[in-house]
């Protein structure tokens, strides 16, 4: 494997707490702001994508990257509107989505489903600081900066905790890591992560957006409903070929590969070969 793919798998199963070479590692890192609506934003930079609601009742945001990140981000949201951070809603509990828990509970609330709490306090790595203090199972409404903000469990998919965050009344929806834009996606079959629950998720976001949705994924850039539609396609051809394999050992299904058509969808951290693994598994698991 390349290094740039053991730096990217790095990053993506990191602890939520720093250690001593992480501030190096991401000193180059640039928070960048788009503004998708008024007084709602998308921050880039290294790890899960942030969303931002900003206005006259102060600050809130969806995932905080990782910890040596924190003070970027903030310098970020200052740049949007100054003041403290009131809430942080964690979208799930990888290390990439979480890591600047600590820092910015200071300032406000975090907010996640049960099973983030569940997850985090079995991590060593973690401490209390980063632990959400309101935990819900189907979600929760923030009525906040003039904007209804719906916060929804729909069920396992990526974990067994993800949550969708959508932004009502300006159309825009965070879907975390239910959604890697033009990728094969990380399914974390070890904390309660399914193939075939992801793949009922995505269809069901797709049910309640429309044209003019502006989507953030967990990773990758600024999506739409069209980006979203490919996504599901690839998912549900996937799983089909997944079926047409049942039975035959691991081996055969390496040599078969994927269809032609999605042989550009594998990434440093996802290729195909870890793809194919993925969904032997849950076939094998899950039958």
């Amino acid at each position: 494997m390349t290094r740039v793919g053991l730096f990217l798998i790095a990053l993506l199963t990191a602890p939520a707490i720093a250690g001593p070479n992480d501030v190096d590692r991401f000193a180059d890192v640039q928070i960048t702001s788009t503004q998708l609506a008024q007084g709602v934003h998308m921050l880039k930079g290294a790890g899960g994508n942030i969303g931002v609601s900003s206005g006259p009742d102060g600050i809130l945001i969806i995932d905080d990257q990782f910890a040596p990140l924190a003070d970027k981000i903030e310098a970020a949201l200052a740049r949007i509107r100054p003041g403290p951070v009131r809430f942080i809603i964690n979208t799930h509990h990888h290390g990439d989505h979480t890591g600047g828990n600590a820092h910015f509970s200071q300032q406000g609330t975090v907010f996640a489903h049960h099973n983030v709490l569940r997850h985090l306090q079995a991590d060593e790595t973690t401490t209390p600081a980063h632990w959400p203090v309101v935990t819900y199972q189907d979600g929760v409404t923030f009525r906040f900066n003039e904007q209804s903000i719906r916060v929804i469990h729909l069920g396992a998919g990526h974990t067994d905790g993800d949550s969708l965050v959508w932004f009502e009344d300006a159309n825009v929806l965070h879907m975390g890591d239910l959604y890697f834009k033009d990728r094969f996606p990380y399914v974390d079959l070890a904390h309660g992560g399914t193939v075939r629950g992801y793949t009922e998720r995505v269809s069901e976001v797709l049910q309640w957006t429309d044209d003019n949705t502006r989507i953030i994924p967990g990773h990758g850039d600024l999506a739409n409903r069209t980006d979203l539609t490919r996504f599901h396609t690839m998912l549900e051809d996937s799983l089909r070929w997944a079926e047409s394999m049942k039975g035959q050992p691991k081996a055969k299904w390496h040599e078969a590969g994927l269809p032609e058509q999605y042989k550009d969808w594998s990434w440093q951290f996802i290729g195909e070969s870890r793809w194919i693994d993925t969904l032997w598994q849950e076939m094998e698991t899950m039958p």
